[in-house]
């Protein structure tokens, strides 16, 4: 009965990771038509009475604007100023930096170190792991989840000798914890490869990959 606990609770964070960040989007996109709408409801009343002229208009003005400043912040004074803001108002928040990094990651936008994918070496296994950041000494924070819940788990301070960042998708990695470790074998792979790529030869390693419970 705790393993199956463990493992509801381990899909459900899983999913909450996915559907969050798409839940916001579509509940900041509606709160802001409704603030606009407003200042499109004059246009709205040139249009037939049966469209909801008001509602689509201010849902087509938040993606206009979105889209400016989108374009704005590809520019070098746009990416300056968001910087700017991004470092002295939104990462104060609490939470904000986590989510951010999360939400890059699962969406494939980032190639930062942050909650990259690895392989750590702890005692005389391999554990699955997340980077979290490099220390100035080379060392690594990696975050060591348990399993099948993998945001709860140990932090470690590892050599650089010690951690192996992966190729894979962070989805893939979650995925692997989920399912008690099914799948590790791509990530075994995938450390493989690097190794292989990096040295000319092929890595041939005994070690056991541990999945924490």
């Amino acid at each position: 009965m705790k393993k199956l606990g463990s493992f509801v609770a381990g899909g459900l964070l899983a999913g909450l990771l996915v559907i969050t960040p798409i839940y916001l989007a579509a509940l900041l996109l509606l709160k802001a038509a409704a603030s606009l709408s407003g200042l499109v409801r004059p246009i709205a009343r040139l249009l037939p009475a049966w469209l909801p002229a008001e509602h689509i208009l201010s849902v087509v003005l938040v993606l206009i604007i979105c889209f400016l400043i989108g374009i704005t912040i590809r520019t070098p004074r746009g990416r300056a100023t968001w910087k700017r803001l991004d470092t002295s108002l939104f990462q104060k928040i609490p939470g904000y930096v986590l989510f951010q990094s999360l939400t890059a990651r699962l969406a494939g936008e980032t190639q930062d170190q942050v909650w990259k994918p690895a392989l750590a070496e702890i005692e005389e296994a391999l554990v699955p792991a997340f980077i979290i950041e490099r220390l100035n000494d080379g060392r690594f924070t990696v975050f060591v989840p348990s399993a099948p819940t993998p945001f709860t788990g140990a932090v470690y301070i590892l050599s650089a000798d010690r951690v192996h960042p992966l190729n894979v998708p962070f989805v893939r990695a979650i995925q692997t914890l989920s399912r008690w470790g099914s799948g590790a074998k791509e990530l075994v792979a995938a450390m493989e490869r690097d190794q292989t790529s990096s040295s000319g030869t092929t890595a041939e390693d005994g070690r056991k990959v541990n999945v924490s419970t």
